[in-house]
């Protein structure tokens, strides 16, 4: 069996950002608001490159809506054969969420995280948490992404696989190592609104 590929991280910095490869469909909108669809094949928190059906000019501004990313916007800096390269203005919350996001999308074949395609993924407004593990210690974390069945989450702890921890209050076991953190397979499959109540508000 080939080795597994090693994950990937994204920490946003000042001036430069590692941009990953993805694959995210959704839709842009040009200057003159015309909208077309697209599909990002390159990302990092502070730019993008398209495949688009209309490329736009250099300098142009573009709003674009992406699928598990939301809104973003930024001008058109070069184009490609195939469509454009763009800037990403977010303010550094934005820019942070992003990382998180792209992180999860560029790792979860990989990394196999705890994902049942039927659970939404949810985006914690404060994703920051704690991680109990079974000796009573608790552990500051970030979490990556979370759905209904489970979560991926930046620690400095490392559980040994199977481990019996909590995320808050949600019980689970490690399922995977990764270079910033852990996988976490919650033991039984949440309620949307408990999730929301625990970690969106």
């Amino acid at each position: 069996m080939p080795a597994a590929t090693d994950p990937v991280s994204i920490r946003p910095e000042r001036r430069a950002f590692q941009r990953v490869t993805v694959s995210i469909h959704g839709r842009y909108m040009l200057q003159d608001r015309s909208e077309y669809s697209c599909r990002v094949v390159e990302m990092s928190p502070g730019n993008a490159a398209l495949v688009a059906e209309r490329p736009g000019l250099p300098g142009e501004r573009v709003i674009a809506y992406l699928d598990h990313l939301g809104r973003i916007e930024g001008r058109i800096t070069r184009l490609t054969d195939d469509g454009f390269v763009m800037t990403v203005v977010a303010s550094e919350r934005k820019r942070d969420k992003l990382a998180a996001q792209l992180t999860w999308l560029a790792n979860r074949h990989e990394l196999d995280l705890p994902e049942d395609r039927r659970h939404e993924r949810i985006t914690p407004r404060n994703p920051i948490s704690t991680l109990g593990l079974p000796d009573g210690q608790t552990h500051r974390c970030r979490i990556v992404d979370l759905s209904l069945s489970g979560a991926a989450i930046e620690v400095d702890v490392r559980p040994e696989l199977g481990s019996q921890v909590f995320l808050a209050t949600m019980r689970g076991r490690v399922v995977r190592h990764f270079d910033d953190g852990i996988a976490i397979e919650f033991a039984v499959v949440q309620e949307h609104d408990t999730l929301m109540a625990t970690f969106a508000g």
